[in-house]
């Protein structure tokens, strides 16, 4: 008898066995079905007879008709992605890229994603997009100035990408330039220029100290110049007090050392230029 059942129930056509479903089912003591949605999830309903349905499915239990209806769970929350690609930069230099994107669904369209890119979305959009937009970007700038200009430029990739993202109903809420790495000729052709401006840095330092120390002989010779011309002014006026004094500061200088000399045992009054003729 079961088997006989069966058989009918093949043989008959499809929209006669939607319309049994419907007329039975809410005869039956369970005519629904329920379904949860966890936190940071949302549902959309996908009915035999309609299809995706635009009504959006927040967290909690709902019920569905059973055979009919299915749900189909979306994770709203945001999720990181890393997207790396290789590319050339305006002046013609290979640059390697890493750039992380924390990207979520906008609720409110989870039902034209789901008709138009299915539950896969990010895996389908955002590698393309990504690698779209690092590329158009890096190629308007010179590969030194993706490291003295790398706020702009990762301004640039993130309004870029956000704009893209957006016609696909994608949200972005962080757009990071992670790495950024150029081939070994040209580190190390920026390696050498350091060391260059640091060589230059350095023989110009060199070259001002060798002006300061002239400056200092000059001004230290015309200090002496000064001194003598002082000198012979105050013999020409004065006589020869002050050589005279000079000698006596002089001898008690001298004789000052030989005293504390060990070797010294007397004092020569030849050794004290006392004895020095006056002119």
């Amino acid at each position: 008898m079961q088997h006989r059942l069966r058989l009918l129930w093949e043989s008959v056509d499809l929209l006669p066995r939607l319309v049994f479903i419907m007329v039975t089912l809410p005869l039956s003591p369970l005519p629904y079905l329920s379904n949860s949605v966890d936190a940071g999830h949302r549902a959309i309903i996908f009915d035999r007879i309609s299809g995706v349905k635009e009504s959006i499915k927040g967290e909690g239990t709902h019920f569905l008709v059973p055979v009919l209806q299915r749900p189909i769970i979306f994770d709203v929350r945001t999720r990181p992605l890393v997207i790396s690609t290789t590319t050339g930069t305006k002046d013609l230099q290979v640059v390697s890229l890493t750039l992380r994107v924390l990207s979520r669904p906008e609720s409110q369209s989870l039902p034209t994603m789901y008709r138009t890119l299915g539950t896969d979305y990010e895996e389908r959009v955002l590698p393309s997009l990504g690698n779209e937009v690092l590329k158009a970007v890096v190629a308007q700038f010179n590969a030194d100035q993706l490291l003295t200009l790398r706020d702009k430029v990762s301004k640039e990739i993130k309004e870029s990408l956000v704009k893209r993202c957006g016609d696909f109903n994608i949200l972005l809420d962080d757009v990071s330039l992670t790495h950024l790495a150029f081939s070994k000729e040209f580190a190390k052709a920026i390696e050498d220029k350091q060391v260059a401006e640091q060589e230059a840095e350095r023989s110009k330092f060199v070259v001002m100290r060798a002006e300061q120390e002239k400056l200092a002989a000059i001004i230290q010779s015309e200090g002496e110049s000064e001194a003598a011309q002082l000198v012979s002014d105050a013999m020409a006026q004065h006589g020869e007090g002050l050589i005279e004094i000079r000698r006596i500061e002089t001898a008690r200088e001298i004789a000052g050392t030989l005293a504390k000399a060990k070797n010294v045992t007397y004092l020569p009054n030849s050794g004290l230029l006392l004895n020095v003729p006056t002119a």
